[in-house]
């Protein structure tokens, strides 16, 4: 990212720049304290991923059904520029190309978590050394940016390689191809969380594959992207647009699209709660508790039942767990930690007999042992 002279230093500046985003917030001035025993931002002694041998991308991988197609072969109507004006690019037969110096584009819409495919390939003949080489990034979010760079027997510093968290967090390996060659980035984000008084409940985290090889596994990514500085998390909205930078090379670009990746679904108090257990005396959860033959299978050993506290602790024969249940009505005792019930059969006296298990929509016999 970096470039070499002052009209190039404030080329790359401005283009790591994710506060001149329109309509977006600016990022945090103040630089994040950065922890003990981490090693410097673009230090050449850091050690490089290893080079590991990867496949090319010989035509563009489909995109899935319910994926938003963010280039498709022919049109950049899906990008803009910063101030909102159409993508000033260059499209080609099937991709499109960085026009230098005409300035970062981003996509019209705004995203959060994503699952984002990308495929890129850095200028052919090669040129240039370092940081200079087949130059780009995908900023998530406007702010947080996966390195591109023609890193193929090239060297530069470890948190600047392609499929790097740029400044934070070297790729686990270097699976480049050779310049000209098409390449993949599969990238799986989740973007931080803010509190409503905008401190940072967790922050962002991303799993990058390049062409196939996994580069960054589930890595928290540490604040805004940012050259020679570390910056702190700032509050900002959970959707942004997506950035490809333009750092003055010819990087091509096709078959790009997004899926959105939904929140889990949270319970609600009731839908989380403890089962509502009745009491029973030590003597009439006895009488529920002992061995059982689980389906039709007599040749795997007993499911037992023994009496713990005020219920039952289940122990599946292939499961050596404890498995507490506890009496939610006079025949039926519901798993503390799983939504599944025991439902036993008592005769004319109340004794209780054989009983049923149902757990996920389904029911299992247990035929009680004499």
């Amino acid at each position: 990212m970096t470039r070499i002279g002052i009209g190039g230093l404030l080329v790359a500046f401005l283009a790591c720049g994710v506060s001149f985003l329109p309509g977006l917030p600016a990022t945090a001035k103040e630089p994040a304290q950065v922890p003990r025993g981490r090693w410097k931002q673009h230090s050449m002694i850091r050690p490089k991923p290893q080079v590991v041998a990867a496949q090319g991308i010989a035509t563009p991988q489909p995109a899935p059904a319910d994926a938003v197609v963010l280039f498709g072969g022919d049109s950049l109507a899906q990008w803009v520029t910063d101030t909102g004006e159409p993508a000033a690019w260059t499209v080609g037969d099937g991709f499109f190309e960085v026009t230098p110096n005409a300035g970062a584009i981003l996509t019209r819409e705004s995203f959060g978590d994503v699952q984002l495919h990308i495929e890129w390939a850095s200028p052919s003949p090669a040129a240039g050394i370092g940081q200079d080489r087949g130059n780009s990034g995908v900023f998530l979010m406007g702010r947080y940016e996966i390195q591109i760079l023609d890193t193929f027997q090239a060297d530069t510093y470890a948190d600047g390689q392609t499929g790097a968290v740029y400044g934070e967090a070297p790729p686990l390996f270097n699976a480049s191809l050779p310049p000209g060659a098409w390449q993949a980035f599969d990238i799986i984000f989740r973007g931080p969380q803010f509190s409503v008084d905008g401190t940072l409940l967790a922050p962002a985290v991303v799993t990058v594959l390049h062409n196939g090889i996994a580069v960054q596994n589930n890595e928290q990514i540490v604040g805004p992207t940012s050259w020679l500085n570390t910056l702190a998390y700032q509050s900002h909205s959970p959707e942004a647009p997506i950035r490809l930078q333009d750092h003055g090379q010819a990087v091509r670009f096709r078959n790009i699209w997004v899926r959105r990746l939904p929140t889990r679904i949270e319970p609600s108090a009731e839908q989380s709660r403890p089962p509502r257990a009745i009491a029973k005396t030590p003597a009439e959860l006895a009488a529920f508790a002992g061995a059982f033959q689980l389906g039709d299978d007599t040749t795997k050993p007993p499911v037992a039942m023994s009496v713990d506290g005020n219920g039952l602790i289940v122990r599946f024969p292939d499961r050596p767990v404890d498995m507490p249940i506890v009496p939610v009505s006079e025949k039926v005792f519901e798993f503390v930690n799983t939504d599944a019930t025991i439902e036993f059969k008592t005769d004319a006296a109340g004794k209780p007999g054989d009983a049923t298990m149902h757990i996920g929509g389904s029911t299992r016999s247990l035929k009680r042992l004499k």
